[in-house]
């Protein structure tokens, strides 16, 4: 059963505006549609993919705990692998179907929590959004888990592969309405009934 309640941060939330401020001053960082952001239930959130920073940036104004699938050669590099199982992330085979890492994705989802997944599986070597997926929207239909579209533009031209650190850039960040995938099979995708005329700004 999905536990409804939604789970405090404290830690996080104490540096989270300066976090923000940070990366407003250094990247000119733009949080758009904030008002999509589930409070409670379970949740994938799915942004493309553009550089190493993009868990963090994307999970800013998302005041829930984040798990993130992660590349798992990822947990293979000495202090970082154990930094990062640190912060929520688990290992996902990116070259096959993994089903451990499924499984886990699962087991988070009927707890009611938030799991991020990047559909692309990959960093974008260009920019340009890749072919995506299918493991995380498989995986809403099969749990009629609600989805969080994300948008982040401007990542690349401030992080391109290849360069040992981000140079400031403006960057964009946009979440879209929930799309709630109906389980059976042929059906539909429906997005939140809710509306907003005005995307809203995130606020520290």
């Amino acid at each position: 059963m999905y536990n409804a309640r939604g789970v405090r941060t404290p830690v996080l939330d104490l540096v989270r505006p300066g976090v923000l401020a940070l990366c407003r001053a250094y990247f000119g960082l733009e949080l758009v549609g904030v008002e999509h952001i589930p409070a409670t239930g379970p949740l994938i959130v799915t942004p493309n993919h553009q550089t190493y920073a993009d868990p963090p940036l994307v999970s800013i104004p998302v005041r829930r705990r984040v798990h993130y699938m992660a590349w798992s050669r990822l947990f293979e590099i000495p202090l970082f692998g154990p930094f990062i199982r640190l912060l929520r992330a688990f290992p996902v085979q990116i070259e096959s179907s993994d089903p451990r890492a499924a499984r886990e994705a699962v087991r988070l989802l009927q707890a009611g929590q938030v799991v991020m997944i990047f559909p692309e599986g990959e960093r974008s070597p260009d920019g340009r959004v890749q072919r995506f997926k299918p493991g995380a929207f498989r995986l809403a239909a099969s749990l009629a888990a609600p989805v969080l579209p994300v948008t982040i533009a401007g990542g690349h031209d401030a992080w391109p592969p290849g360069r040992l650190l981000p140079r400031p850039r403006r960057i964009t960040i946009t979440y879209h309405r929930t799309l709630h995938p109906d389980p059976r099979p042929g059906g539909p995708t429906r997005p939140s009934s809710a509306r907003s005329p005005t995307p809203r700004r995130a606020s520290p």
